[in-house]
């Protein structure tokens, strides 16, 4: 077997274009899908009843289906409802709902580790519900919890590769066109994953970096 690479070089810039989108879906569903999860988990530890129960059967329904199945059912079933969206559209938004039922867990449990004396401590402050939550809840909250929040997300950039399905132009929809165009599918599957790898490494470290400075301190 002789291995050629040149026809990936000539193919660069689809590369290019497919790593750029997956940088782009992965930075925006990391956002949203945080903010989603932290709101869920701070109901299921703070909300009333129904909010719990309601928030729980998303988070429930979430974790145990496939992500494909979620991301098909965003795409190709509710158009049938009336909300046709983009393929992008679709995938963004299958990311955040699924990365906001993860991060939810992740967030209550940080919450949750948060001593009753402290928050009663800032209560006493005459601190409002507020900022009794963003100044002295969440920040160390999201520090117990953060190696785990930056594996959540560098899996949520590798499983966005199952948006190809639904012609996402990400990097491996790239990959897929390149070799069935080229036949050179060993090649351009083994640059495709040191591309993955390169990628993940960059967010677990970017990640790593932006928490201690810019969320919850050092």
């Amino acid at each position: 077997m002789t291995l050629d690479f040149s026809v990936l070089f000539k193919q660069w810039p689809l590369l290019l274009d497919g790593m750029l989108l997956t940088i782009f879906l992965t930075l925006f569903s990391a956002v949203f899908g945080t903010l989603l999860g932290i709101a869920c988990g701070l109901i299921r530890s703070k909300g009333p009843k129904w909010a719990r129960w309601t928030v729980g059967l998303y988070v429930e329904l979430i974790r145990n289906t496939p992500f494909i199945i979620q991301l098909f059912f965003i795409f190709f079933g509710l158009p049938g409802l009336g909300l046709k969206m983009t393929a992008l559209t679709a995938a963004i938004l299958a990311n955040v709902i699924n990365l906001g039922a993860y991060v939810s867990e992740i967030a209550r449990s940080g919450i949750e580790a948060t001593p009753d004396c402290q928050i009663e401590a800032a209560q006493s402050l005459a601190l409002d519900r507020w900022q009794v939550f963003t100044r002295v809840v969440l920040p160390p909250a999201l520090k117990r919890v953060w190696p785990t929040l930056v594996g959540q997300m560098v899996i949520i950039m590798l499983g966005s590769a199952v948006c190809s399905q639904i012609s996402t132009e990400e990097l491996t929809y790239a990959a897929n066109q390149i070799a069935s165009t080229s036949f050179r599918n060993f090649e351009t599957y083994i640059v495709v994953a040191a591309l993955y790898l390169l990628l993940a490494v960059a967010l677990r470290r970017l990640l790593n970096w932006v928490g201690p400075r810019f969320i919850f301190g050092r």
